[in-house]
């Protein structure tokens, strides 16, 4: 069955690509946007079902998109970038639902990654009112507490920085960022 749903991927993306070979056609593409369907109700272009992460992707030599499509099909296009922007944006959602569930935050590596730091920081999420809108040193902090091996070392006084960069940067950035792209 998986020689099913890479045959349809690949049928999808050469009729709307401007090469005709599969090597060359998957470079046209770029990720467009991302979606979370909680109930698991949506399909791939491929056929399968059941998806979480709903990506849309960009063909940026002719501007077609295709939408649905699952991150296990955008890992075929074999490409790092795509491969690594999956990874942070999936990242992002489950943040987003700790969150919504109300669970304690910690800086660890179940819900944080350097690249998911990086990719908040560059998209100015710890940039606010109370840093002069210079999210740098908070983003610095972050990845210096996140990178400690001994993470008991982190004193009462770091804890509580660490937890209000989350509280008040970071989830109120990804309810922003991240609304209305939850299909419940």
């Amino acid at each position: 069955m998986e020689s099913t749903y890479y045959g349809n991927l690949i049928r999808s993306v050469i009729d709307n690509s401007n090469s005709n070979v599969w090597e060359n056609a998957v470079l046209e593409w770029d990720i467009d946007d991302c979606e979370e369907d909680e109930d698991l109700k949506s399909s791939c272009i491929c056929g399968k079902e059941n998806l979480r992460y709903l990506y849309t992707i960009r063909n940026r030599i002719n501007q077609n998109t295709l939408y649905p499509i699952g991150s296990s099909c955008i890992k075929k296009f074999a490409r790092a970038d795509m491969k690594e922007e999956t990874t942070v944006r999936e990242g992002m959602f489950k943040l987003l639902r700790a969150v919504k569930e109300n669970e304690y935050i910690s800086l660890s590596a179940d819900l944080f990654s350097r690249k998911l730091l990086l990719a908040l920081y560059e998209a100015r999420a710890f940039s606010n009112a109370y840093n002069q809108y210079d999210g740098e040193n908070d983003y610095q902090f972050l990845l210096k507490m996140f990178n400690k091996r001994d993470k008991d070392s982190i004193t009462k006084r770091q804890r509580g920085k660490i937890n209000a960069i989350i509280l008040h940067s970071i989830k109120p950035y990804l309810m922003q960022q991240l609304a209305g792209k939850v299909k419940e």
